[in-house]
């Protein structure tokens, strides 16, 4: 018997996951000093299944109440309102944030030290152009993360820089989640940075030493070592995860040439010296062997590969400044780093050719631009403003896997833009690489990416975030069509 087709069910549940967003989106969220507090008139009244009143127009369009048809939907108790209020702008689903919604079962676990995390994240890609036409995809991951305090287990403060940390996540693997095979994109410029490593994947665990105060200079020395990711250790942007294609995202240049991706887990360990608050040198030395972020190994290689010949070093070096700049303290990252790749020469390496390996190196220029004021005097600096990051990779070495000798990415980003919408964020980003691949037939030049979005915070712990990319030549070639994809990201906070 033919099995049924999963297309029509998936795209029902699509069609689900919208309509629960547009009722979601039917209100504002509250400005940030008011989420988690306990009121007796707190600005937004989420939705809830308790006693009917009718509301005005006016208290609707000021985002006063949740609200369904025009009518606003009361808790009978005051204690019951504070309690659903505080889960409905906490920063997790499941409750459990000190709030009144509950047992505060993840509280009590943090004060012994133990910390776990789990978010989901999915998002509809329409490719409305291509080489093969249009159609939808619906690609997501769900990410799982936990980190254990030593000293908080113990109750010893002595013991508070001895951290234990473990990773894992699952992505789909099905061809409908898959809209990179469509578009025909080089892989490093793929539409979705959720298709390396697919299914269940074990992405890191080992044990992080702080010294805190026990030297002269506070947090001098950071060890880190076990089963990591050298991409979450080096050429760290945290603006450029708020996008979904994997050049912006993830690769950044540097894994068009080498297996610098969030599927690359491999035996090793970075030191960190911070000599002032400002400055910083890290460095690290990691196993390097092929197939590091192949989907079947599902993160365990961890003899690397068979053939002790394969394998090989892969270290990596940063050097970089954290400023902050005027009486807004505007926060700032500039950052020069590099890695060397492969064994030494005369080594037989990964396809047996002889090597001396591959090496590269980045700049990196973030930085604040502006921040709004606070509504408070005596209150935290606002977190509202603009921010701009910048990367820019390049590399003298002429490796037969060095795809790019250099890439460019940099975006802008703008927390409140908004009235009364001080937590979303609207962005846009460009990334672009030139190809090595000079008489080659066909011939490749370049490939670039433009993704824009903006980022709608429901509440404490679910976003929706419409988006749009744009490829030129995505594989390099005027052979293939440029690509455009409209879709929509939403993300829960577990």
């Amino acid at each position: 018997m033919r099995a049924p087709d999963p297309q029509p069910c998936r795209f029902a549940l699509i069609g689900l996951l919208v309509f629960c967003t547009g009722v979601l989106l039917a209100a504002p969220m509250p400005p940030a000093e008011h989420r988690g507090a306990a009121m007796e008139k707190p600005p937004f009244r989420p939705v809830t299944l308790f006693n009917l009143q009718a509301i005005s127009g006016s208290e609707i369009l000021a985002g006063t109440a949740g609200t369904l048809s025009g009518l606003r939907l009361r808790p009978e108790t005051d204690e019951m309102q504070g309690a659903v209020a505080d889960w409905w702008n906490g920063p997790h689903m499941l409750g459990g944030d000190g709030n009144r919604f509950g047992p505060d079962r993840r509280g009590w676990f943090k004060d012994k030290g133990w910390v776990v995390e789990a978010t989901y994240q999915g998002a509809f890609f329409g490719v409305v152009r291509s080489e093969a036409g249009s159609r939808g995809f619906w690609d997501g991951q769900l990410n799982f993360s936990s980190q254990l305090n030593l000293g908080d287990l113990l109750g010893e403060d002595r013991w508070s820089g001895v951290q234990f940390f473990a990773a894992a996540r699952y992505r789909d693997g099905w061809d409908e989640s898959n809209p990179n095979a469509f578009v025909l994109a080089q892989s490093m410029f793929n539409p979705s940075n959720w298709q390396s490593g697919t299914q269940f994947r074990l992405l890191n665990f080992g044990i992080l030493l702080d010294s805190r105060k026990m030297l002269p200079i506070e947090n001098f020395v950071v060890l880190k070592g076990g089963w990591v990711q050298p991409q979450r250790e080096f050429a760290d942007q945290p603006l450029s995860k708020l996008f979904l294609n994997n050049a912006v995202n993830s690769a950044k240049g540097l894994g068009g040439n080498i297996p610098f991706s969030s599927s690359a887990s491999t035996w090793g360990g970075t030191l960190t010296l911070r000599p002032t608050k400002q400055l910083y040198l890290r460095n690290g030395l990691f196993l390097a062997y092929p197939g590091m972020t192949a989907s079947p190994n599902h993160g365990l290689m961890f003899e690397g590969n068979t053939d002790p010949a394969k394998n090989g070093l892969w270290y990596m070096g940063e050097a970089g400044v954290t400023p902050s700049f005027g009486a807004d303290r505007l926060p700032g990252k500039f950052a020069f780093g590099g890695y060397y790749y492969g064994t030494p020469a005369g080594q037989d390496t990964w396809d047996g050719d002889r090597v001396t390996g591959q090496y590269g190196f980045y700049v990196q220029a973030d930085q604040m631009l502006s921040r709004e004021s606070s509504p408070d005097a005596s209150a935290q600096l606002s977190t509202q403003g603009l921010s701009a990051f910048n990367l820019c990779f390049f590399t003298p070495s002429r490796a037969k896997s060095d795809v790019y000798p250099f890439y460019y990415q940099g975006g802008l980003t703008y927390t409140g833009l908004l009235p009364r919408r001080d937590l979303d964020v609207t962005m846009i980003s460009l990334g672009y690489g030139l190809y090595t691949e000079a008489g080659a037939a066909p011939e490749r030049s370049y490939t670039a990416v433009l993704e824009g979005g903006y980022r709608w915070q429901v509440n404490g712990w679910l976003y929706a975030q419409p988006f749009f990319q744009y490829f030129s030549r995505p594989d390099g070639t005027e052979n293939v069509a440029n690509a455009a994809i409209l879709g929509v990201m939403c993300g829960a906070v577990f």
